[in-house]
């Protein structure tokens, strides 16, 4: 039975569930609070990515817990809407079954760009960089579906 507290549930989903994704399901689960589900997964599992564990805990937001998962193993889960944060994943995103919403939300991808810097500070720059052009972008995704929460 469907009540008024029945939650959107919302996948960010990347090429490896390592990084982006990741980081766009610990600033999902930040600022929306209790009022949305969310989860992350990748068209591959990679791993956590230790630079985006980093510098998410550098401005309070803890995904070291988070699951680096495989789309395949929500087989028959049901979202409200999907978010395309890589071209890769966007562009080999399966057709939903349930007629989701997909939306297509791009950032830099933080590994390749540290491949090519010249310093660990200048690699991990680009992580905190994608890092707060997601949390912009996810937060007006919320506010635009009514589920950004309080800031406290």
């Amino acid at each position: 039975m469907h009540g008024m507290n029945d939650s959107k549930h919302i996948l960010f989903l990347c090429t490896g569930n390592s990084c982006r994704s990741q980081m766009a399901e610990g600033w999902a689960r930040r600022l929306a609070g209790d009022a949305c589900r969310i989860s992350s997964a990748g068209l591959e599992a990679h791993g956590l990515n230790e630079h985006a564990v980093k510098v998410m805990a550098d401005v309070g937001v803890d995904i070291s817990t988070q699951e680096s998962s495989r789309l395949d193993s929500f087989e028959g889960v049901m979202f409200d809407l999907v978010v395309t944060v890589c071209g890769h994943a966007h562009e080999t995103c399966p057709a939903w079954p349930g007629g989701q919403e997909v939306r297509h939300m791009p950032f830099d991808d933080p590994p390749a760009l540290a491949r090519e810097a010249a310093s660990p500070e200048e690699a991990l720059g680009h992580y905190s960089r994608v890092r707060d052009e997601i949390r912009v972008a996810v937060a007006d995704m919320l506010s635009e579906l009514g589920l950004l929460a309080e800031a406290d």
